[in-house]
């Protein structure tokens, strides 16, 4: 018999290098993908080329908004008169702003190239950082951490909406675990320059905590450059540089994702969010998980304080903390990619805060107590929250409204965290602990909740495929942009 001599097309080689697995998760529903050599070089294309912009945004940012965090050790109550609950307030403020800018920068992520717009942004928030060494007292300082927080506030939704559009909804958690790490990276080095940063004080005249200001806002200014230039903000990027054989894969990657990036923005999509349960379970975990995330954050460096650690010792042991909260992230990130598990690493992970605030409440006052400071994380488990909703919101305009509604609570919760903690109170916080505790519990039950419900719609939705009453799904599927409610063909990750 003669050999063939055809050599296949490239769209015989596409359906060859995207397999699939026969079969389904029994779990979730998730058909599993076995990732093709081409497309596993198509992913590490992506990661070197989006991810590095990303961890630097997201540094600068984390660094920018705790800059308020080491100024209370570096001089800003003598220099500007301020009290302990001002500067709670001054904590809150920068929230007020986030939230402000929310719905208009909903209405921008699908109007406007996503590289030049926080290119703009991060020239912008890096000279409201710098100018916070003019503050002379509170008012001020209010005004100027308000616009602080309403530049920064363009970040998250723009990161998380690009995460889910580019990679698929097997591999989010991996990028979102990595996104809140980088957060307590910047806690670690941020810390270790903050106290280089202490021994300025007085240079030219001018106190530490200004020093902070200024350095990170123009660090902060100049990276706007490079995002703006060279930010891949869709799946077919240029600076991407993808083949024929590539962009087929992409398509493909976009199918599992349900998600289109358009500049329609569709009311359907809205009204169908507002009538399902799992938004508002998802509006109040997010809300009662950053009420504890704000308090801790912003007053972090005093409770250490007040443990008996001098001004600069007490800046370095914020290292520890940082590097608690990387840990607690990598291991409920793996532990979720391993299992292909949500909702029972995010219930697990609540008891780490729920615990971390028993502990301040009733351990010795003194060192002891940092034991309680740094299980306090609720990153691990709001990591999970924002893969919850990457990987099962389908719709271009529903996804950015869940996010933008995610963040809307995220900035009530870091907003009333701080003023939760009133300074008579101090240095126990009691009724600020009991309400984190409670917040906790609250949370790991809406979790419970939601996965359970997803589950049984996973379980209808197979019930009727079995009976043959859902259709195949229409081969232009990634160009419909439908919802996951509208796609019954979607399976929820649970």
């Amino acid at each position: 018999m003669e050999k063939s001599t055809h050599e296949p097309t490239a769209d015989e080689k596409y359906e060859v290098s995207s397999s699939l697995e026969k079969g389904t998760n029994a779990d979730n529903g998730d058909t599993r993908f076995i990732k093709s050599p081409e497309e596993r070089k198509l992913v590490k294309k992506i990661n070197w080329v989006f991810m590095p912009l990303v961890i630097m945004i997201l540094f600068v940012q984390f660094i920018d908004k705790s800059t308020l965090t080491v100024s209370a050790l570096f001089g800003i109550y003598e220099d500007t008169g301020i009290t302990h609950d001002e500067f709670g307030w001054l904590g809150s403020l920068f929230y007020i702003g986030y939230l402000a800018i929310q719905l208009p920068n909903q209405y921008l992520l699908q109007r406007v190239p996503i590289s030049k717009y926080l290119g703009v942004i991060l020239m912008i928030w890096g000279v409201t950082l710098g100018c916070h060494a003019l503050g002379r007292n509170f008012a001020e300082l209010a005004g100027l951490r308000f616009l602080l927080g309403f530049w920064e506030g363009c970040t998250y939704p723009a990161i998380f909406l690009l995460i889910s559009t580019l990679y698929r909804r097997s591999e989010q958690v991996i990028w979102f675990g990595t996104m809140f790490a980088t957060n307590a990276a910047a806690i670690c080095i941020g810390s270790i320059i903050a106290y280089g940063i202490g021994h300025m004080d007085g240079h030219l005249n001018i106190r530490a905590w200004k020093w902070a200001m200024i350095i990170f806002g123009i660090v902060t200014f100049f990276l706007g450059f490079p995002f703006y230039l060279f930010l891949a903000d869709k799946p077919k990027s240029r600076w991407f540089r993808l083949t024929p054989e590539e962009e087929k894969i992409v398509d493909e990657r976009t199918r599992d994702n349900a998600v289109v990036q358009n500049r329609e923005i569709k009311r359907d999509h809205i009204l169908e969010a507002l009538k399902e349960p799992r938004l508002y379970c998802f509006f109040f975990c997010s809300l009662f998980l950053n009420l504890q995330n704000g308090a801790i954050s912003t007053f972090a460096s005093q409770i250490i304080n007040r443990m008996g650690f001098s001004s600069l010792t007490s800046v370095i042991l914020n290292i520890p903390y940082g590097a608690s909260i990387v840990l607690f992230v990598a291991i409920a990130t793996v532990l979720s990619h391993r299992f292909q598990e949500i909702g029972i690493i995010a219930i697990i992970s609540c008891i780490l805060p729920l615990l971390g605030a028993i502990l301040l409440l009733v351990l010795p006052l003194g060192p002891v107590q940092l034991l309680g400071l740094y299980l306090s994380t609720t990153s691990p488990a709001y990591t999970l929250l924002q893969t919850y909703i990457s990987s099962n919101v389908g719709g271009y305009t529903k996804k950015i409204f869940y996010t933008s509604a995610n963040i809307v609570a995220f900035c009530l919760g870091n907003f009333v965290g701080p003023i939760m903690m009133v300074g008579h109170t101090a240095p126990r916080y009691t009724p600020a602990m009991i309400g984190f505790i409670v917040a906790d519990f609250l949370t790991a039950l809406m979790f419970l909740y939601v996965r359970w419900s997803q589950n049984k719609e996973n379980n209808r939705r197979k019930h009727l495929e079995e009976k043959g009453l859902i259709s195949p799904p229409p081969p232009n599927r990634e160009l419909l942009d439908l919802t996951d409610k509208e796609d019954l063909s979607y399976r929820y990750r649970l």
